[in-house]
């Protein structure tokens, strides 16, 4: 699970967002070289992030629980045919 308030100061220690620390902290490599490269898209997408960033990490620690919650799922429906 990851932390708003982890991500909030990776934020505030990139430089206010422009070199996207927070995007590697939420598993995003891509988005993080962009925001590097352009100074957190010329500082716009920097300050968009200020008011997305907690969405962006409740959105990773769901997707994160639905596949935990898929992984067992798919386990014990093949322990279920086995029997």
């Amino acid at each position: 699970m990851k932390s708003k308030g982890t991500a909030y100061l990776l934020w505030l220690i990139s430089i206010f967002g422009w070199l996207g620390f927070h995007h590697f902290y939420l598993g995003k490599i891509g988005k993080g070289i962009i925001w590097i490269l352009t100074g957190g898209v010329f500082g716009i997408g920097a300050l968009v992030d200020l008011f997305t960033l907690g969405g962006d990490v409740e959105r990773h620690n769901t997707n994160e629980e639905l596949k935990t919650i898929r992984t067992a799922s798919m386990a014990n429906a093949v322990s279920g045919q086995k029997k």
